[in-house]
């Protein structure tokens, strides 16, 4: 599990392609100091697990359907990424609970400037925005962000200086695509009152039925 807190943007040195995916070599001194083959590794907000580490590059094989469902496909020799590394036992819990497993890709719409922050505008499938609310929080491209507005395909995130500079974001612009994942806490909330009202639902059908109200 991640808490959504970049730690380091590590720089793409190689993509080798293959039939079933392909090899993404990242440069990441900081990430690699402690990482192990095995280690799990949060590479703009997808779970990878390293498969050769040789500070300060780590390797990880990216299968053709994680290519296929993230941006991970378009990355390129030379591009930046949000690492972070997993959640230690009795750490700070900063952030929220992000699994690093993404959801649907959204596209940057918008980008405002106010006061040295960003605010971003991004268009968003229904599988996201079913678990969108004001206030709440989304990863985009594994950072943890907090949604200050939304409508029925789109949220809008305000971003300070300190993300803008230590992130991808920073370097982002319109019509850039991202990683989305919504918040966990919010899908099985959905998913466990939505059997709760159906099955309410149910039994106060069957009750109106022996009543004889619905003859």
């Amino acid at each position: 599990m991640f808490t959504g807190l970049i730690e380091e943007k590590g720089k793409v040195t190689r993509t080798q392609r293959g039939p079933g995916g392909f090899r993404l070599c990242i440069e990441a001194p900081v990430v690699a100091q402690d990482t192990s083959v095995g280690d799990s590794v949060s590479v703009n907000g997808a779970c990878l697990t390293a498969v050769s580490v040789s500070a300060p590059v780590i390797q990880f094989d990216v299968v053709k359907e994680t290519a296929e469902r993230s941006t991970l496909g378009d990355l390129v020799r030379g591009q930046a990424v949000n690492l972070e590394r997993p959640l230690r036992a009795g750490a700070r819990m900063g952030g929220h609970m992000v699994l690093g497993h993404v959801d649907a890709i959204g596209v940057i719409r918008e980008i405002r400037r106010a006061a040295g922050s960003k605010t971003f505008r991004f268009d968003a499938p229904q599988e996201v925005m079913a678990y969108v609310v004001q206030k709440g929080s989304i990863a985009v491209d594994g950072i943890s962000l907090t949604i200050a507005d939304c409508g029925s395909d789109w949220f809008s995130v305000a971003v300070i200086p300190h993300t803008l500079a230590n992130t991808t974001l920073g370097e982002s612009s319109v019509g850039g695509k991202v990683n989305l994942e919504a918040d966990i806490i919010g899908k099985y909330v959905s998913k466990f009152a939505g059997k709760a009202t159906a099955g309410s639902d149910e039994r106060m059908l069957d009750l109106l039925s022996a009543g004889g109200f619905l003859e």
